[in-house]
C-alpha cells in the first residue's frame, strides 16, 4: 500500500504543470507528508492528555489542523464534497493563508529545538509548487491514508523515503549530493561504534542519512529504558545544512525515523569561524561526506587558518575543531586530498597527522558514488594524539559498480573484520607515519605494496608456438575421430 501511495503521488505530480523533477516530486511531498505527521503527531498528544484528565493544547489552530483543510470528513469518515476545498480554493488557501502562517511559526516559536520551529523553517523554505487544486486535493486524499502511529508503519515509510532519495540522484547534477551510499555509512558507523550519551555530528548533514543510519544502529543496540530513548532522540544526533530543500528532506528522513524534533540546524556550517568553536559545541562523534569541487569565497575563507576555495578542505578543518578530544570521525573525501601537492593540501595534510591518530584510510573504487566521476576514500581518526601508524584497505569488489550494480553491504564485511587487527594482505597495508615529512608533502598516496606481481608478458613467438602445438594437437584427436567412424 505504501509504495502504490508514493508512486501515485508522483504520477500525479508528473501530470502537475508545477512540478518539474525528482526534486520537485521529493519537495512537495515532504511538506504534505509533515503535515499529515503532524495531525497524526497532535492526535496521539490528545489522547494521552485525555487519559490523564488533560486538556491539550494544539500547536496549530483549528483552520489550520488537517481534518479542517486537507481532509474535512462526514460521519461515515468519509471526505466530506461539502466542505472540502478544491480548485481554485484549495490552491488560494495552500498559497496565501497556509503557508504564511506556519513560516510565521519560526519568529514565534521558543527556541530552534522545538517542533514549532522546525515547522516555520520548513514552511520558510519550501514553496507549494502544485498548481492544480485538482491535482493538490487527489494528493491529499493519497497522504490521508498513510498512517504514521506505529513503529513497523514509520519503518516502512522511511525505507520508501530513503529509496525517493536515492532516486533523485538520478534527477540532474543536483541530485546525487543528498545521497551516500547506506552500505558505506553503516561501515563507517560500525567501525566508530557510536555509544549511548554520545553527541553526533555531521556538518553537511544533506538528506541526514548518517543520523538516521547511526539512530538505528544505537536503537537497536542499546539497553532499552526511557532515559536512553530520551537521550537518543532529543540529545544525541546534531547536523548543519546549507540548502533549503536538502534541509527540508532530512527533517523529514529524521522524522520519519523517530526523532519527532531534529536538532538540525538551516545554516552555512563554512560560515562559522573556527576560531570560536569552544568545547560547548564540540562532539564525540563526526560523520559525514562534505560536498567537494565547490569554490568558496574570499570571505568565507577568511574563516579559516589554511585558506582554500576547496569546500571540502575547509570542512575538513572544521570537523578536526569540532571534534573532543578522543572523538572519533570517518569523512568521505576526494582522493586527490591525499597527494595534491599544493600549499593548502599539504599543509591540511600536516594539520590531520599533527592532531589527530588517522588510523585507517577505506580506499573506495570508481562507481561507489552515481554519477559521480571522481574517486574517493574515507579518513578514519581520532583527535588528540599524533599519527604513528595508519592502516590501508583498498576495496575491490570484484565488479564494475554503477546504477545497476550499487555498492552493498557484503562488498564491504571484510574491511569492517580486518579493521578490528589491521592486518597486511592483498589489499591492505601498514604506513609507518614516521615515514612522513615535510619534504615528501606528507604525502599519503594509496600505493599498495602487496599487490601481487602480474605474470610477465610471453613474446610473440612463444604465443605462436603455443598455437602451433595446440593446432597439431587438435588435428591428431580429429584424426582419431577420422579413424574410428
Amino acid at each position: 500500500m505504501f509504495e502504490n501511495t508514493f508512486k501515485n503521488i508522483d504520477d500525479l505530480l508528473y501530470k502537475d504543470s508545477g512540478a518539474d523533477s525528482e526534486l520537485d516530486y521529493i519537495g512537495q511531498t515532504s511538506w504534505v507528508m509533515f503535515l499529515r505527521y503532524l495531525d497524526e503527531l497532535e492526535q496521539d498528544k490528545a489522547d494521552e492528555a485525555a487519559l490523564k484528565g488533560e486538556e491539550y493544547q494544539y500547536i496549530l489552530d483549528e483552520e489550520y489542523r488537517w481534518p479542517k483543510w486537507a481532509m474535512p470528513k462526514d460521519a461515515d469518515g468519509k471526505l466530506d464534497n461539502h466542505k472540502a476545498m478544491t480548485d481554485p480554493d484549495l490552491i488560494q488557501f495552500v498559497d496565501g493563508k497556509l503557508f504564511p502562517y506556519l513560516s510565521g511559526f519560526k519568529l514565534t516559536a521558543d527556541n530552534p529545538q522545538t517542533i514549532e520551529y522546525k515547522i516555520g523553517e520548513i514552511f520558510s523554505e519550501l514553496k507549494n509548487k502544485i498548481q492544480s487544486g485538482y491535482i493538490l486535493r487527489d494528493i491529499l486524499e493519497y497522504a490521508d491514508e498513510l498512517p504514521f502511529r506505529s513503529s513497523a508503519d514509520k519503518h516502512e515509510l522511511s525505507e520508501l523515503y530513503e529509496t525517493k532519495i536515492k532516486n533523485m540522484g538520478n534527477a540532474g547534477r543536483n541530485g546525487g549530493q543528498y545521497y551516500t551510499p547506506r552500505p558505506l555509512i553503516r561501515a563507517m558507523i560500525e567501525v566508530l561504534k557510536p555509544q549511548i550519551g554520545e553527541k553526533i555530528y555531521d556538518g553537511a548533514a544533506g538528506s541526514c542519512g548518517f543520523l538516521c543510519e547511526a539512530y538505528e544502529y544505537m536503537y537497536e543496540r542499546m539497553e532499552r529504558s526511557t532515559e536512553n530513548l530520551k537521550t537518543l532522540q532529543e540529545d544525541t544526533f546534531y547536523g548543519k545544512e546549507k540548502k533549503n530543500l536538502a534541509y527540508v528532506i532530512g527533517i523529514m528522513n529524521m522524522i520519519l525515523h523517530g526523532i519527532e524534533a531534529p536538532n538540525i540546524i538551516h545554516t552555512n556550517t563554512l560560515g562559522e569561524n573556527i576560531r570560536d568553536i569552544q568545547e560547548k559545541n564540540r562532539y564525540h562523534i563526526i560523520l559525514a561526506n562534505p560536498p567537494f569541487g565547490g569554490k568558496e569565497r574570499k570571505e568565507v575563507q577568511q574563516n579559516f587558518d589554511i585558506k582554500t576555495g576547496e569546500t571540502a578542505f575547509l570542512f575538513l578543518q572544521h570537523f578536526i575543531k569540532s571534534l573532543k578530544t578522543g572523538g572519533r570521525a570517518a569523512i568521505v573525501i576526494k582522493n586527490t586530498f591525499l597527494s595534491n601537492t599544493d600549499n593548502a593540501s599539504v599543509a591540511l595534510r600536516q594539520l590531520l597527522l599533527e592532531s589527530c591518530n588517522l588510523f585507517t584510510v577505506l580506499d573506495m573504487p570508481g562507481g561507489t558514488f552515481l554519477g559521480a566521476g571522481v574517486k574517493t576514500v574515507v579518513l578514519f581518526f581520532e583527535k588528540g594524539e599524533p599519527t604513528k601508524k595508519i592502516w590501508y584497505y583498498q576495496l575491490d569488489s570484484g565488479r564494475n559498480m554503477g546504477k545497476t550494480n550499487p555498492l552493498n553491504d557484503i562488498d564491504l564485511q571484510e574491511f569492517i573484520q580486518l579493521q578490528e587487527t589491521k592486518p597486511e594482505t592483498e589489499k591492505s597495508w601498514n604506513l609507518d607515519a614516521r615515514t612522513l615529512s615535510e619534504a615528501d608533502g606528507y604525502d599519503l598516496s594509496v600505493k599498495n605494496p602487496n599487490t601481487p606481481e602480474d605474470a610477465p608478458l610471453r613474446s610473440p613467438q612463444e604465443i605462436l608456438a603455443e598455437m602451433e602445438a595446440l593446432d597439431t594437437e587438435t588435428n591428431t584427436i580429429l584424426q582419431s575421430i577420422r579413424e574410428l567412424i
